[in-house]
């Protein structure tokens, strides 16, 4: 069973934003010459990359719930300009939405095993035939 993380989508709505502000900076990337790495900086670095790295994803709460995930590729550890240590979590750009799944607010990211994570949606689970709010009362009662 596969570990993965789990983190905070912070400034964003929706999957659809996260898929938006996904694009927009590969867009800028691309013109400005840079790697299209998809990363999300942190602060610590995770002690369990091996297995995370073993077909783990990195899951977004966004607005309370889990709601879509990115896979892990990487896991680099650098220093920043300031001399502070930090991490890059290297990410496929393509974002997978999953079934809800209620959270309540964290710092930082978490490790989330396997059989905690919550599914991805497949054919027939799309979740625009609902309004987000109903949606979210759903999986928050456990019927979603």
């Amino acid at each position: 069973m596969s570990l993965h993380l789990i983190k905070l989508c912070v400034g964003v709505d929706s999957v659809d934003d996260l898929e938006e502000w996904v694009a927009r900076r590969r867009r800028e990337k691309r013109r400005s010459g840079r790697p299209l790495q998809q990363v999300h900086v942190t602060r610590m670095t995770p002690k369990r990359s091996d297995e995370l790295l073993d077909g783990g994803s990195l899951y977004w709460v966004i607005r309370g719930s889990v709601q879509a995930r990115q896979r892990l590729v990487g896991i680099e550890p650098f220093v920043d300009a300031d001399g502070i240590r930090r991490c890059r979590l290297v990410m496929e750009p393509e974002v997978i939405r999953t079934r809800l799944q209620p959270r309540r607010p964290f710092q930082g990211w978490r490790y989330l095993k396997g059989e905690d994570a919550p599914a991805d949606l497949g054919q027939g689970d799309d979740p625009s035939d609902l309004p987000a709010e109903l949606s979210a009362e759903l999986a928050a009662l456990g019927l979603q």
